[in-house]
């Protein structure tokens, strides 16, 4: 049996109002649950007790993010709750920094204790796949994880290892909300259902 963290990082902010990652949440919920998983869940906007969420991360096998890309990146409060719950984790999630007095410039970010542990991210985007992916388009062809390399790190710097991402695109300008429920859920079967 897999236990899994599902945080839910949308915000009804602007012009989003967090439906669409909400009702992917839910997509994830009950696939999981379809496949005997343990489930805990946290909605960053509605609060969280941050070392209660500490416990959360060491009891999952695998933590999922629901979120949106907001400038950029991750939505503010996921970035605050990263901040807070996994400097809360210190001395369980990461002992050090990985270097050593002997060997100073080695080693850096090999210093957490989560290697058992993965994440996902599951992202809505604006943005058309082609802006990540073409030379010529906005992001450069940097792809997705390039432009989420910091939150990779932050996870890796605990020790925890990425399982493959998940987009929705195009979710303003051509929003296709059954087609995204169906390659998310085959997403979720390819991913957990053999485990």
């Amino acid at each position: 049996m897999k236990n899994i963290l599902l945080i839910n990082g949308a915000k009804s902010f602007g012009n989003s109002q967090g439906k669409l990652n909400q009702t992917l949440h839910e997509c994830a919920y009950e696939t999981l649950k379809q496949l005997d998983c343990e489930i805990k869940q946290t909605f960053i906007d509605k609060g969280y007790d941050i070392q209660e969420e500490v416990q959360k991360i060491l009891k999952s096998d695998v933590i999922i993010y629901q979120m949106p890309g907001w400038w950029m990146g991750e939505p503010w409060i996921v970035k605050k709750y990263i901040d807070e719950v996994f400097t809360a984790g210190y001395g369980v999630f990461y002992q050090n920094d990985g270097r050593s007095h002997l060997h100073p410039t080695k080693n850096y970010g090999k210093g957490g204790l989560l290697q058992n542990k993965k994440y996902l991210f599951s992202l809505t985007w604006n943005a058309p796949i082609e802006a990540f992916i073409n030379k010529d388009d906005f992001f450069e062809g940097v792809g997705v994880d390039g432009v989420y390399l910091h939150l990779h790190k932050a996870h890796q710097f605990l020790g925890m290892q990425a399982l493959p991402t998940f987009i929705c695109n195009d979710v303003v300008k051509n929003p296709q909300i059954d087609r995204y429920l169906k390659e998310y859920k085959a997403f979720l079967l390819a991913n957990f259902g053999g485990n």
